[in-house]
């Protein structure tokens, strides 16, 4: 009879070193603060403001900030990991913190490149707490504001909708339109602080679903910026080459708070599967759900890889990479969409109650089609960047 030998027991040396949680790794930690007050906040329409302070306390809020600065320096992909786990959890929490989440990957972007205020931005982040505001989904190509040139910089005004954690935010990071005497008509993309004299936050965040994001309006009537927080001067209704980095760092991120809210809802429908689990309609709903969240997973992970795993430093612009990412949240918002719809068939009569992990997502998921830009327009874009059009427009 052969024996096994009992292995001997691993003395742990104290100066051995140990591998740090991941930031998602630490997001499931937390993830029971979030999920415990959720369905509150999307009742009331309230921010979620425990949540945040968990982030804080987490160090999360800070994940992309450079260790050198005082951050994690995760990657865009440790990123979208840590937005997907987070949507387990609570959708809004994943959605609006995921918006801080890839301004702060763009200024490390910038940071890396010596770009000015980047540095001091991040140290504020690490150091302070603060919360970057974007608008950049409601701007994109075709902003909502105008600029007009003065002495050391600019005078602005315009509305901003969809300004996620707009109430808790501290600086704002926004496009206006500039009509450029010699280049025509710009974006200016700028850094506006929230606290600054003529910007209002509106209370008027109701909608169906996301209701905890405090996505209020942000008004900005005649604000002086200075030149110095001008972070850069693009061609208007263009996916230039600074757009395209912005977008191969922000949808990612953005897309992976979507999946997670998808698996928060194919989970509770397994569960409440289990009691018809014989059934073969019950049987295929599932295993179509399950199909399509892996198909959407890999092709995040595609888009991951188009634009490479490494520092935030390292991504370059490159129009492929950029179609790759908005092709992959096109897969992410129709298979969400769908999975949801599937789980609330599954879940049944029980799941149509206000409080439910399904009903929320099943809300929660149908913003993914608002983002620029939007499936259908992605198909546009890959078509004509297959037939050979260019001008890149959105």
């Amino acid at each position: 009879m052969t024996t096994t030998a009992t292995p001997a027991p691993v003395i742990q040396d104290s100066s051995m070193t140990t591998t740090a949680p991941t930031p998602a790794e630490r997001a499931t930690a937390i993830g029971p603060v979030l999920a415990e007050h959720a369905a509150r906040h999307d009742a009331d329409g309230s921010f979620v403001t425990e949540a945040y302070d968990a982030l804080r306390d987490a160090g999360l809020l800070k994940a992309g900030v450079p260790t050198e600065l005082g951050g994690d320096g995760a990657t865009v992909a440790e990123l979208t990991a840590l937005q997907r786990e987070l949507g387990h959890h609570c959708g809004s929490t994943a959605l609006a913190s995921s918006m801080h989440q890839h301004v702060v990957a763009f200024t490390a972007w910038r940071y890396r490149r010596g770009l000015p205020g980047a540095e001091a931005t991040l140290r504020r982040i690490a150091d302070e707490g603060i919360l970057l505001v974007s608008t950049g989904g409601g701007d994109y190509t075709h902003p909502r504001g105008d600029a007009a040139k003065v002495d050391g910089g600019y005078r602005v005004s315009g509305h901003k909708r969809f300004a996620s954690q707009s109430g808790a935010g501290t600086v704002m990071s926004t496009m206006f339109v500039y009509d450029d005497p010699d280049q025509g008509r710009r974006v200016l993309n700028m850094a506006v602080p929230i606290a600054a004299e003529g910007v209002t936050v509106a209370d008027n965040w109701d909608t169906l679903g996301m209701r905890g994001t405090a996505s209020n309006d942000i008004v900005v009537e005649d604000v002086f910026v200075p030149d110095e927080r001008v972070l850069a001067n693009r061609p208007y209704g263009v996916v230039d080459p600074p757009l395209q980095v912005i977008s191969q760092v922000a949808f990612p991120i953005i897309s992976g708070a979507y999946l997670g809210i998808a698996e928060a809802a194919y989970g509770a429908a397994v569960a409440a599967a289990a009691p018809k689990a014989e059934s073969p309609l019950v049987q295929r709903q599932i295993g179509r759900m399950q199909h399509r969240l892996r198909v959407a997973s890999w092709a995040l992970d595609g888009a991951l890889a188009a634009i490479g795993d490494g520092d935030t430093g390292d991504v370059t612009p490159s129009h492929e990479a950029y179609l790759a990412v908005m092709m992959a949240k096109a897969e992410v918002a129709e298979a969400g969409i769908e999975v949801c719809d599937l789980a609330m068939d599954v879940a049944g009569g029980p799941a149509f109650f206000k409080g439910s992990v399904i009903e929320r997502a099943y809300r929660d998921i149908r913003a993914v089609k608002f983002h620029p830009l939007t499936p259908e327009a992605t198909l546009v874009e890959t078509g004509r960047h297959e037939l050979g059009i260019t001008g890149l427009l959105a």
